[in-house]
């Protein structure tokens, strides 16, 4: 036999040197694949995940969403969430970090879609037509009844709940040095409200907005200075509204401090026109005779209260009056309004005839 055959016959053959070297290699691709399977699992969960944070696309349906003065991008996201608007707070903050006008969104109603993606929804709070307008628009110079109707005509809340509010001065947030006395303070500005607020809420928006530039203007600390007290400097405020122009606020109020000074009535035609509730600057006999305490020209000093709530531009006045020694003052030609002063009863005299004069000729024309 053989040693070929021998071998072949004697049994088994003996285990491979290599034979430990090749199972490591598999226990290897073995791992190595247990290990990409893992991977591959973790993203598809991570994916499934990110997917399930937010909605896909712009929704459907529609929803209301009060954002209120004061809300943190936070606070409106969860809002967002919680009207079914987008699927998680972080859908929506995601697409606001990654947007630099999202800080623009103020207080108002958002007319949203159901289910929309955090990037739709904020696009969608950024287009105009989304939102409700409530802005309300307070000129310079409306007394407290024209103020309440202006603000019951735009938020759609009752006179007669203003009315109420009004009442209650005390909850209102006016300065202790306004004794509850509310006039004066509803400072004209133009507000973008939220739309949930009540009458009260409303004008404690105004007054806070008045306190803002009281200190801005140094009300409280300057007033001392032309010898008035902050509520006495408002009333002047007011006056220099009712009869003036902005280029004249600051010589008005001269001729309403050395009239004061020198213990004349002040003898303006708008505290006359307040007492009777109407806004004519020509007024009779009959009428500059009102008996009331807002009649300047049979009352000495100044009106009790502010008779409209003045700009910030005749509350400066008010406190930085102009030199000079003017007595008087006329609106020589109300279409322009050009004004003039003097302290001499005489020229004064002259004045009020060039007034006529242009009275007669617009009235002919």
């Amino acid at each position: 036999m053989s040693a070929l055959n021998t071998m072949l016959s004697s049994g088994p053959l003996p285990p491979s040197p290599n034979r430990k070297s090749s199972s490591r290699r598999v226990v290897l691709v073995l791992i190595l694949a247990g290990v990409i399977a893992l991977i591959f699992v973790g993203f598809s969960v991570l994916r499934g995940a990110n997917t399930a944070s937010d909605y896909v696309g712009a929704g459907s349906g529609a929803v209301l969403v009060v954002v209120e003065r004061g809300d943190s991008l936070r606070v409106i996201a969860e809002k967002l969430r919680s009207a079914d608007v987008v699927m998680s707070v972080d859908s929506f903050l995601a697409a606001v970090n990654s947007d630099e006008r999202a800080s623009s969104i103020g207080p108002g109603k958002y007319t949203m879609r159901e289910q929309m993606s955090g990037v739709n929804a904020l696009a969608l709070m950024l287009d105009s037509t989304s939102r409700e307008l409530n802005r309300l628009v307070l000129p310079e110079g409306l007394t407290l009844e024209e103020t309440v109707a202006i603000a019951s005509k735009t938020t759609g809340i009752s006179k007669a709940n203003f009315k109420e509010a009004l009442k209650a001065p005390g909850e209102l947030g006016l300065p202790n040095w306004a004794a509850d006395r509310p006039e004066g303070l509803m400072f004209p500005a133009t507000y973008d409200l939220s739309g949930d607020e009540s009458a009260a809420d409303v004008l404690r928006v105004l007054v806070k907005r008045f306190s803002q530039t009281s200190t801005n203007v140094g009300l409280e600390s300057r007033a001392t200075a032309v010898g008035q007290t902050p509520y006495e400097a408002l009333i002047v405020a007011s006056l220099l509204q009712a009869e003036g122009l902005p280029n004249d606020f600051a010589k008005v109020a001269r001729v309403i401090y050395n009239r004061l000074e020198a213990q004349m009535p002040l003898q303006l035609d708008a505290t006359v026109s307040f007492a009777l509730g109407i806004n004519d600057i020509l007024l009779n006999e009959e009428q500059l005779a009102t008996d009331s305490p807002y009649n300047t020209y049979v009352n000495a000093g100044l009106p009790p209260t502010p008779i409209n709530s003045p700009g910030e531009a005749a509350i400066e006045a008010a406190l930085a009056p102009a030199n000079g020694k003017w007595l008087y003052f006329v609106t020589v030609n109300p279409d322009t309004g050009e004004t003039k002063f003097t302290k001499s009863y005489e020229k004064f005299l002259k004045l009020k005839a060039e007034f006529q004069a242009y009275l007669a000729k617009s009235t002919s024309d």
